[in-house]
């Protein structure tokens, strides 16, 4: 007599069968928290919280905020607060819930069975994993041997297959490089559909960014978010900036009230204190420097220039054994080992001046070792 799992599992397969194969061929986007980690440098995120008067503050607005009533469709006194920061007119702003919200939102406005899409590599994994799950017709780019994107090798691939949608990020996640303003402008004159660019880390770029490109270019679409310097991450907050007439377009797509009361005030809270969030940037580079400088002092460790709040390295021991190593020291880094590219090589993110400098010490202990 066949065992309840048997059964369910058999009256389970054909409703798996109905699931559309790019889902069932995915995979959850999952990142593992180890117990007992006092040092979090995994998710690039900011190490700083909202300070305490500030959080009051948002508490103090929440009281006041009716909870049983939806938010708008947009939350528009954010937008127009953002375009004002920003220069540009509200209508060119969509608000989302993270960048990567957006991101889907995108994918559904753009992408259908067949669609052509060029990605260069490697990058974030969420836009290979949307163009895969749309069904869509990916060409990836590989990399220099630099881990530089190979603009060149990227331009033949957009003239060979004329694709709907392009990504660039600049600073590249997950190699803190970034692209050339002008080899930017390349790509952008290059393709007939969309090129998106990915500004997630935009706040620490030396120089211009994509947004100078935004009059003359109506096929650039720029994504941006509050969790990285902003140190919005817990609280999901992101936008896109482009042509007015097609952020119209990519509103229709997605779905309503997606950015809460909660996000919004917290989004309006920070906008109000552009020097914390400017100083907060400054100790991040900061950190950037400090981490760098210890890692080149390590006898074997290879280290990736980086723009962003993160850097890429390679240690003289294999990466899984490292991060064990460190986990047991209370201290949690990011294995580059899904990244076919990066192979040996792990990703940390800038900390506390304490937390990177227990970083550097727990990692000695473990490459002694």
């Amino acid at each position: 007599m066949p065992s309840a799992d048997t059964a369910a599992s058999a009256d389970l397969q054909p409703l798996l069968e109905r699931i559309r194969p790019e889902v069932r061929q995915a995979h959850a986007y999952i990142v593992s928290h180890p117990p007992n980690i006092e040092v979090k440098l995994n998710q690039n995120e900011s190490p700083f919280d909202l300070p305490a008067e500030l959080k009051q503050e948002l508490a103090e607005e929440l009281l006041q905020t009716p909870l049983n009533r939806y938010p708008g469709e947009q939350p528009y006194e954010l937008r127009d607060a953002l375009a004002t920061h920003l220069g540009v007119a509200p209508e060119m702003l969509l608000m989302g819930n993270g960048s990567n919200e957006l991101t889907y939102t995108f994918g559904l406005t753009m992408l259908e069975p067949g669609t052509p899409v060029v990605l260069p590599t490697p990058m974030f994994s969420l836009y290979e994993k949307v163009a895969r799950l749309h069904g869509a017709a990916l060409t990836s780019v590989p990399c220099r041997s630099d881990f530089h994107f190979d603009i060149d090798a990227l331009l033949r691939a957009i003239d060979a297959v004329e694709p709907a949608l392009v990504v660039i990020t600049t600073p590249n996640n997950p190699t803190g490089l970034t692209v050339p303003h002008a080899d930017i402008e390349r790509v952008l004159e290059a393709t007939p559909g969309f090129v998106v660019v990915d500004e997630a880390y935009y706040e620490f770029l030396e120089g211009p960014t994509a947004q100078a490109l935004l009059d003359d270019h109506p096929n650039l679409l720029i994504l941006r978010t509050f969790s990285k310097a902003a140190g919005l991450a817990g609280v999901r907050l992101g936008y896109m900036l482009g042509h007015a007439a097609i952020i119209q377009e990519v509103f229709k797509a997605r779905l309503p009230f997606m950015i809460d009361r909660v996000a919004e005030a917290a989004g309006l809270l920070l906008l109000r204190h552009p020097d914390l969030i400017r100083d907060r940037i400054r100790q991040m580079k900061q950190g950037m420097a400090t981490l760098a400088a210890g890692l080149r002092a390590i006898e074997g460790v290879h280290v990736v220039p980086s723009q962003a709040n993160f850097m890429v390295f390679r240690p003289p021991l294999e990466p899984d054994v490292v991060m064990r190593r460190l986990a047991e020291d209370g201290v949690l880094v990011r294995n580059m080992g899904g990244y076919a590219d990066l192979q040996g090589y792990l990703r940390v993110n800038a900390g506390t001046p304490k937390e990177n400098n227990q970083f550097l010490t727990a990692l000695k202990r473990a490459l002694a070792t």
